[in-house]
C-alpha cells in the first residue's frame, strides 16, 4: 500500500469509535480542526502535509448500529519523537461533527525495520541458494583456505613429540598414519584425532594411547605401510585399516579419495585371516617338479630372466644395507655419499638441496612424484625397492628396482 510520501519513516496507526453515523471526510475535517494551533506552527497538520513530512491521512469507517467503527493512519517522515507528539494529539480529538467521538492510538509502526525484516529475510533466501548452487571449484578454494589455517593446529603428541591432530587428546577414536604429511592432508578433510608413528618402530606412547580407544591403521600403498602394519599389529590392539592404493601415499591422496576410502575401512580380523590364509599357503609343501630329460646333443631351453641394469658398484652395494630401514641414500657425481635420510623425508630434500646429485637410493617405491622431482635435479639413477606404475620417464634416467641390480667395475 502507498503512503503518499517516499521518505516515510513511521505509520501512525489509530482505532476511532463514534457515536453515530459519519463519513469519511467527517473525520479527517475533524483531526485537522481539533489539532490546529494545539502544537504550534511547527508540527501544525496542515503545514506539515504542505511540506511533505506527513502524508495524506487514512480513514476507513463502518456503521452499524447507529455507531460508526474505523481506523486511521497517519504517514509521517517526522522524527522519533516529532511523531509520537503528533500522534498522542490525535487521541486529545472527542467530536465528529455533532457526534462524540473516541480516538485511542494503537501502535507507531517503524516502516524502515519493516524493510530490515525484507532485507534479511530475502538474503537468507539468496544465501540458501547461494551455498546450494556453489560450484567445486569454489569449495575445493574454501579447502585450501582452510587447510592453511589448520597447518599451525598440529600438536605434539608424548616424550617422542610425536605430531598429532588438534583433535586428538580425549578422542575416543584414534587414527594412526604414517607422518606429518599425512596428518596435514586428513585435515582437508576435518580429521584432526590423529597421531603419527613416523617409522616402523611404534613409540610406547602410541601403544598406551590405543589402549580402550577405537584405533584405525590409515597407511601407504606400499612396502612401508606393509612393515609398519605388521609391527602395529603385534605390538596395538588395531580395530579397523585403511590403506591408499597401491604406489601412493596417503599424502597425495585427493579429498574425493580420503572419503571413499574412509567409508570402506576393513576390519582388522580381515586382514588376519588373509595374513593366515598367505601364510599357509606359503608353508604348504609343494612336489618336486620332474625334471625333463634331454638328449645329450640336444640343449636345454634358456629361460628368460629378468632385464638386469649396470649401475656403479658403490650404489649396488648400499642395497643391502638399505633393505628393510625404510631409509634412503644420496650420492654426488664421484660416487660419494651426501645425506643418508628417512624415505619420508626423501622429496623434500631433493627438492631443496642446490648441487648436483648423481643417484637416489632408497628403501621404498619409485613414484611419479619422486621420478618428476629427480628429472628437474638431472638425476641419473632412481633405485628403489619396486616401482609404482609410472606414466612418464625421462629418456636419461636410469630407474632401477633392487632385483635389477647388476654390479659393474
Amino acid at each position: 500500500m502507498s503512503h503518499g510520501i517516499s521518505t516515510t519513516k513511521y505509520i501512525i496507526h489509530g482505532k476511532i469509535e463514534i457515536d453515530g453515523m459519519v463519513e469519511k471526510p467527517d473525520v479527517v475535517g475533524a483531526i485537522f480542526g481539533q489539532t490546529e494551533g494545539l502544537l504550534g506552527e511547527e508540527l501544525d497538520l496542515r503545514e506539515l502535509q504542505k511540506t511533505g513530512r506527513i502524508g495524506r491521512i487514512q480513514v476507513n469507517v463502518e456503521s452499524e448500529g447507529g455507531k460508526s467503527f474505523g481506523t486511521i493512519l497517519i504517514p509521517s517522515s517526522l522524527n522519533r519523537v516529532e511523531t509520537s507528539i503528533l500522534a498522542s494529539a490525535l487521541e486529545t480529538v472527542d467530536r465528529v461533527g455533532p457526534c462524540t467521538a473516541n480516538i485511542l492510538l494503537d501502535r507507531i509502526e517503524d516502516v524502515r525495520e519493516s524493510k530490515r525484516r525484507q532485507i534479511i529475510n530475502r538474503a537468507a533466501n539468496l544465501l540458501k541458494h547461494w551455498e546450494e548452487d556453489v560450484i567445486p571449484e569454489t569449495q575445493e578454494i574454501t579447502n585450501e583456505v582452510l587447510q592453511s589455517v589448520k597447518v599451525g593446529e598440529i600438536q605434539k603428541y608424548g616424550p617422542e613429540n610425536l605430531p598429532a591432530g588438534p583433535d586428538l587428546e580425549g578422542a575416543d577414536k584414534i587414527i594412526i598414519v604414517e607422518g606429518r604429511a599425512d596428518i596435514l592432508n586428513l585435515l582437508k578433510v576435518g580429521v584432526g584425532n590423529t597421531v603419527a608413528v613416523e617409522g616402523t618402530n611404534i613409540p610406547k606412547s602410541i601403544v598406551e594411547l590405543l589402549k580402550g580407544r577405537e584405533c584405525t591403521a590409515f597407511l601407504d600403498g606400499d612396502r612401508g605401510g606393509d612393515l609398519i602394519l605388521k609391527e602395529l599389529l603385534q605390538v596395538a590392539d588395531i580395530h579397523y585399516v585403511l590403506r591408499a592404493p597401491t604406489g601412493k601415499e596417503v599424502e597425495d591422496l585427493t579429498r574425493k579419495e580420503i572419503i571413499k576410502i574412509m567409508r570402506n575401512r576393513t576390519p582388522v580380523e580381515k586382514i588376519l585371516k588373509e595374513l593366515e590364509k598367505k601364510k599357509k599357503k606359503n608353508g604348504k609343501d609343494q612336489k618336486p617338479k620332474k625334471q625333463k630329460k634331454f638328449p645329450q646333443n640336444q640343449q636345454r631351453p634358456r629361460r628368460d630372466r629378468k632385464q638386469t641394469v649396470d649401475v656403479p658398484p658403490q650404489l649396488a652395494q648400499s642395497i643391502s644395507k638399505l633393505k628393510e630401514t625404510l631409509q634412503a641414500n644420496i650420492y654426488d657425481p664421484k660416487t660419494n655419499l651426501i645425506e643418508s635420510i628417512s624415505v619420508r623425508e626423501l622429496t623434500d630434500f631433493l627438492s631443496n638441496y642446490k648441487k648436483d646429485i648423481l643417484a637416489v637410493v632408497f628403501d621404498g617405491v619409485i613414484t611419479q612424484r619422486l621420478v618428476d622431482i629427480a628429472a628437474e635435479k638431472k638425476i641419473e639413477f632412481v633405485i628403489g625397492a619396486r616401482k609404482s606404475n609410472l606414466t612418464k620417464i625421462p629418456m636419461k634416467m636410469k630407474i632401477v628396482t633392487f632385483d635389477q641390480i647388476n654390479v659393474s667395475d
